[in-house]
């Protein structure tokens, strides 16, 4: 049997042996801490909430009455000279009789395409058609469950199943909806900053897909308490604001003015009624891109 003497290559006491034990513990703190890193190999996937249970009955504003009530009774505003009527539409309003609303005014509608990664519209062609049809400017809007699933993912979502743009002049950009959560917490658990974060990643997504900046919609009431009353997203991404009276009132922080005001949710025919804050060939060139 062989002796290793303290001099011998093989030897746990040699260099050579010492320097390979070494370096291969610095291996092994270094793989340690690669796992440890986020996105590494091991790291824990983020927790997601489970899919809507009733997206039949979240629309735009549906929360909004909910929390924010609606002024019941108030005669609606005076139309203006600058000003253009429209509708928006969801599954709950079944089969829309759109030439009663186009001989009522409307030249407009949004209808909701999408929620969170798992809902489309059942009512969606022929809503979103036959706005088209009837002669309407026509968009569609995502329900945002940022709580579900990122940003990108829903974007990616609502751009495959109704929400894509196209330039004949009568689409509309796309909407993000941000209201109230109809499942649970507000804010959908999440910090001012993550929902900014989280909306981020929707737009720049919905753009990278569609070439256009999407519409925001929400209230300033729900932006103030769950953004932070952010103002990241003003100078870039029409506002649509739900208040139902007489007035507009206050914008959430970043906007100047705002692009379209659904301004009753007990209208005729549909009951969400909206206006443009310009005129038919500004509504026309937002369309064009």
């Amino acid at each position: 049997m062989p002796v290793l003497r303290s001099g011998s290559p093989h030897s746990p006491f040699s260099p050579l042996s010492r320097c390979l034990a070494a370096a291969a513990a610095v291996l092994l703190v270094a793989v340690s801490l690669l796992v440890g890193l986020p996105g590494a190999a091991g790291a824990t996937a983020p927790r997601y909430a489970p899919e809507p249970t009733h997206p039949g009955q979240d629309w735009a504003g549906s929360q909004i009455t909910r929390h924010e009530g609606h002024a019941a009774g108030i005669a609606p505003p005076a139309s203006l000279a600058s000003s253009v009527e429209g509708v928006d539409v969801s599954s709950h309003n079944g089969n829309v009789a759109w030439s009663t609303l186009w001989n009522g005014g409307a030249r407009f509608a949004y209808v909701k395409a999408t929620e969170s990664t798992s809902y489309t519209n059942p009512s969606f062609a022929q809503q979103y058609n036959g706005s088209y049809t009837a002669g309407m400017i026509r968009g569609a809007y995502h329900f945002a469950t940022p709580d579900t699933s990122s940003g990108a993912a829903q974007a990616l979502y609502f751009a495959s199943h109704g929400g894509g743009w196209s330039k004949d002049g009568r689409t509309l950009p796309g909407a993000l909806d941000m209201e109230y959560n109809p499942y649970g917490s507000t804010c959908y658990g999440l910090s001012a900053a993550g929902l900014v974060n989280w909306m981020k990643d929707w737009f720049a997504t919905y753009k990278a897909r569609t070439g256009r900046d999407a519409v925001l919609y929400t209230s300033t009431a729900w932006w103030k308490q769950c953004t932070g009353n952010s103002s990241a997203f003003g100078a870039v991404h029409p506002l649509w604001l739900p208040r139902y009276g007489s007035s507009v009132g206050e914008l959430p922080n970043g906007w100047g003015f705002h692009t379209f005001w659904q301004y009753t949710s007990s209208g005729a025919t549909v009951g969400d009624h909206n206006r443009f804050n310009g005129s038919l060939d500004r509504l026309k060139a937002l369309a064009s891109g």
